[in-house]
This record gives C-alpha cells, structure tokens and sequence, in this order.
C-alpha cells in the first residue's frame, strides 16, 4: 500500500510543476486578471 501512495505523490507532484510551467510561460488574454505567481516559480521560465 505504501508503494501505491509513493507513486500517486510522484505522479501529483510532476503534474503540479508542469503546471506550473506552463503558467509561468503563458500570459493571460485579459490584462486586468494575471495572478502573481511565486518567488520560485520565475526559475521554470523558458524565454
């Protein structure tokens, strides 16, 4: 049981930092709503 949960945590961690990712690198349409994103988070930019 603990093998299944170790790998759900890896599978839910990788989702959340290509997530990630992909908000860093994308801009929302409307100007007015672009929420802040963390301090961190400015390392995964590709441009």
């Amino acid at each position: 049981m603990k093998k299944y949960i170790y790998r759900i945590a890896t599978t839910a961690a990788s989702l959340a930092l290509m997530v990630t990712a992909f908000n860093v690198n994308s801009a929302c349409m409307m100007f007015v709503h672009q929420p802040k994103l963390p301090e961190n988070a400015k390392y995964l930019r590709s441009f």
